[in-house]
């Protein structure tokens, strides 16, 4: 077999979609050498000549002509009489090539060295996917729902890579089937092995960001600018917005005519609730603008421990906890404050930390999850609703409502 003809027969190489014929022609050369040196020892002497172009190259090996029954090294010399077969006129001293067919390597080393090509081959496909992903981190990618597994969804994308959706990534409504098209950003991409591990997101509130850029123009042409994102994925999220175009309303750009911009994202994300607020250097008012819907009285700030006191009517304090604790819980992320809030006239008001010679401090920590750190903020609350808000039993809250009823009478 000639060795153009055995290059061409390695057919599922030819139109791979991420090698080219240089690169390919190189991996041959590598792959070749390394089978001339298991079969003579060392590949110094031979020359390989590769053309792209036609796919096809020649092995010549080159040796020393050396008097007969001289001959020490056979790969490097070769006797007089030997050289004479090939050339008539050789003479002790010379310098003779001679080519190298595929074929004399053996059909044993032939098998060995195709199997070594497709392995070099798929380390060079899958190094360049790798390469591909790494420059795709942090941006939205679209792939279709191949395999759906107990822990993760697979996915493929139109080049057939495959992309990686844990179950721990995906919002807690997201429900796909076979053939869905699913967004989301990549959010890592790793070479496990030589196998690339691309990892897609649809927690990360990068994506929320992302998706800001994609369907708000103003965004994307940055004279909005996203200054923070926080969210619970599912549930609720809160972006801060500003422009350095005073002529720009943030808010109203992003959000659009009733919800007109926004509408698409939250159906995205599942239908989770975007609260889009201006930013602002005034911490004050930044903080209150971030406990919207609520309207907040007044804040009392601690810069150095990096907590606030807001400040509400009664009727105002449920908005400004929220279902769950997770408006304030939000507020507090995207100001970098921990927030307390506190009814208007209660200024007799106790922190429930005060009562832990009473209260388990495990009780406590339920409450203040639900945004309830203080005795008035859970009395105020029904004993139905504070069930549902945090992971106690009944009897647990009603034994905690005895308790805290009975500091305010004596």
């Amino acid at each position: 077999m000639e060795n153009l003809a055995l290059i061409d027969s390695f057919s599922e190489f030819k139109d791979d979609k991420l090698i080219d014929r240089v690169t390919l022609m190189a991996i041959l050369e590598d792959v070749f050498r390394n089978a001339l040196k298991k079969k003579f020892g060392d590949d110094d002497n031979f020359d390989i000549i590769i053309n792209p172009d036609k796919g096809d190259l020649e092995i010549w090996r080159n040796r020393i002509v050396v008097a007969d029954g001289e001959v020490e090294e056979p790969n490097q010399e070769i006797s007089l009489t030997e050289a004479q077969k090939i050339e008539p006129d050789f003479e002790v001293g010379e310098d003779v090539s001679e080519e190298v067919k595929l074929i004399d390597l053996g059909r044993r080393s032939i098998l060995a060295l195709r199997q070594n090509l497709i392995s070099k081959i798929h380390e060079h496909d899958n190094t360049n996917i790798y390469k591909q992903f790494q420059e795709l981190v942090g941006e939205i990618y679209t792939a279709e729902v191949h395999h759906i597994r107990h822990r993760a969804v697979i996915l493929l994308d139109d080049e057939g890579n495959e992309i990686i959706l844990p179950k721990d990534k995906q919002i807690p409504s997201d429900f796909f089937r076979k053939g869905d098209n699913v967004k989301g950003i990549i959010e890592s991409a790793e070479l496990k092995g030589n196998k690339p591990s691309i990892i897609m997101s649809r927690t990360t509130p990068v994506f929320l960001e992302k998706l800001f850029e994609q369907e708000i123009p103003e965004v994307f042409d940055g004279l909005i600018t996203i200054k923070n994102v926080v969210r619970i994925p599912g549930e609720k999220a809160k972006v801060a917005v500003d422009s350095y175009d005073d002529r720009i309303d943030p808010v109203g750009a992003c959000v659009g005519m009733k919800g007109s911009r926004i509408h698409g994202i939250v159906r995205e994300l599942g239908n989770e609730n975007i609260d889009v607020i201006n930013y602002t250097s005034n911490l004050q008012l930044y903080i209150t603008r971030a406990l919207s819907p609520a309207r907040v009285t007044s804040i009392k700030i601690d810069e150095e421990n990096k907590r606030a006191e807001a400040i509400l009517k009664p009727e105002e304090v449920s908005k400004a906890i929220g279902r769950g604790g997770h408006n304030i819980r939000l507020a507090g992320k995207l100001t970098g404050y921990e927030i307390d809030v506190f009814r208007e006239g209660a200024e007799e008001d106790v922190e429930l930390r005060e009562f832990s010679d009473e209260i388990e401090g495990w009780i406590i920590e339920e409450f203040s999850k639900a945004g309830l750190d203080t005795a008035k903020s859970v009395l105020e609350q029904e004993v139905a609703d504070l069930v549902k808000r945090t992971d106690l039993e009944e009897e647990t809250i009603n034994e905690v409502v005895r308790i805290l009823k009975a500091e305010f009478e004596d």
